[in-house]
């Protein structure tokens, strides 16, 4: 690549060195920065936190080969070299997302279709009636913390916690535990405290199997539980962190992300065009726009690029469905041939639920605010840092306040969950009955929400 073909972003090194995608430049605009890698070739190589070095497919034919080829590359993170040498950070900010654990997501061939027959079969008992009803729900408590106001942040106040509140009640989380989940999700996804976060969220999930061990019901977590391909206590809970960690975050910034197209494009509302602006979100804002970590099994040469075996390889969702080549595809019809999803044997299990979710969240929002709007210029607002995630800081949006109707519940001050000691182990103890704790006095969020249904 010579010195004129392109000037690099600024915060981008000029010549030779990692491309960083943590800082607040790349959060501002990452397609300028994708643009730049392009000039690599179909890779590039990028820094995803200081110190942490991965090559990213920037292509969407190379991304499509790499994710649909577990042969050549494997998904167990037990497998990445910088790491198993010494050379992360064992409080990296992403280790958490990136480390190994025993789940359907970081494990390959045999094993991988057993854990993730596991999960697909168990999500596919999810019925969409009942999933559409507790969103409303959820989405009705939420709306009524802020209604009276009429003003909002909705990325704070509502898509960052509908997601985890229905995964809360369709995994049968109680009050105590389900408070731990969202401290543990929310603080791993943003960085703040995560090596922290993730032993709370550990343990919460341990004890939510232990309870429904001893008393199954009717939730997401006991099916998973009674699958025929038994998985062990341990099993149970490194799936669970999983599903909650995937469905939290990425529907959240999928939530926060079609509200932004909708409140800055008037021509979706116009028309009508919710399920479209989903769709575009996904193609031109994808909740998560760099990840699928991989690694190669062995030396060889991709895309034109030497690759060592244990190399970290992460695709660029979003760079890669705004590839040139894929543009006449996506205007001849092929709307979703988009990789918000992934693709190949680890592609999301649950798009389809996610899509209701969005759905359903975003109407009902619409529906019971008809007028709300963005309450700041569109080019004050800021993203994120972080280089997985495309997700905004916040979303100011301000309406006409709604008046509690005569006799309607009382509404509920939404609280922050109750910080987690840095020493809470992350498994029980051997002997520990969960079950039978006596619970914590209610503090957070979730915790405030079953309140409200019982009033």
């Amino acid at each position: 690549m010579s010195d004129s073909e392109a000037v690099p972003p600024p915060g981008c090194p000029a010549h030779g060195g990692r491309i960083p995608l943590y800082g607040p430049e790349f959060a501002a605009n990452p397609q300028e920065y994708y643009e730049y890698m392009r000039l690599y070739g179909p890779t590039a190589p990028v820094e995803l936190a200081p110190g942490v070095e991965a090559t990213l497919v920037t292509d969407y034919a190379a991304a499509l080969r790499l994710l649909q080829d577990s042969n050549t590359f494997r998904k167990d993170a037990r497998r990445w070299r910088d790491l198993n040498e010494g050379r992360i950070s064992p409080d990296s900010p992403v280790l958490p997302l990136l480390a190994y654990r025993p789940n359907c997501m970081f494990s390959d061939g045999a094993e991988h279709l057993r854990l993730r027959q596991a999960v697909t079969d168990t999500l596919a008992k999810v019925n969409p009636r009942r999933l559409s009803d507790s969103t409303r729900k959820i989405s009705d408590y939420l709306i009524a913390q802020f209604s009276g106001r009429g003003s909002v942040d909705l990325m704070n106040d509502y898509a960052k916690q509908l997601p985890l509140f229905v995964f809360n009640e369709l995994f049968g989380c109680p009050a105590e535990i389900g408070d731990r989940v969202l401290f543990g999700i929310t603080g791993i996804f943003d960085g703040v405290k995560a090596e922290q976060a993730n032993q709370v969220l550990a343990e919460a999930v341990t004890e939510l199997v232990a309870i429904k061990r001893r008393k199954p019901e009717n939730d997401v977590t006991s099916w998973l539980m009674q699958h025929p391909n038994q998985l062990t206590d341990e099993e149970m809970a490194q799936q669970l962190v999983l599903l909650l960690g995937a469905g939290g975050e990425p529907e959240r910034n999928l939530i926060g992300n079609t509200l932004h197209l909708l409140f800055t494009d008037d021509h979706y509302t116009t028309n009508g065009l919710l399920d479209k602006a989903i769709e575009d979100t996904l193609w031109e804002a994808p909740p998560m726009s760099n990840y699928a970590p991989h690694y190669a099994a062995s030396d060889i040469e991709f895309a034109g690029q030497k690759v060592r075996a244990g190399d970290l390889m992460v695709v660029s969702f979003a760079a890669a469905n705004s590839s040139p080549a894929l543009a006449e595809a996506r205007q001849a019809g092929g709307d979703r041939a988009h990789l918000a999803w992934s693709a190949g044997p680890h592609a999301c299990p649950s798009k389809e639920p996610a899509r209701l979710i969005a759905t359903t969240a975003i109407e009902n929002l619409l529906n019971r605010l008809p007028d709300i709007q963005l309450a700041v210029p569109e080019d004050s607002l800021t993203w994120r840092p972080g280089p997985f995630n495309r997700a905004l800081a916040s979303l100011p949006a301000r309406f006409t306040p709604i008046p509690a109707a005569p006799g309607a519940r009382p509404q509920v001050a939404a609280v922050q969950p109750r910080p987690m000691p840095a020493h809470t182990p992350v498994s029980a103890p051997a002997g520990y009955d969960a079950a039978a704790r006596k619970p914590a006095e209610p503090v957070g969020v979730w915790s405030s929400f079953l309140s409200w249904l019982k009033r």
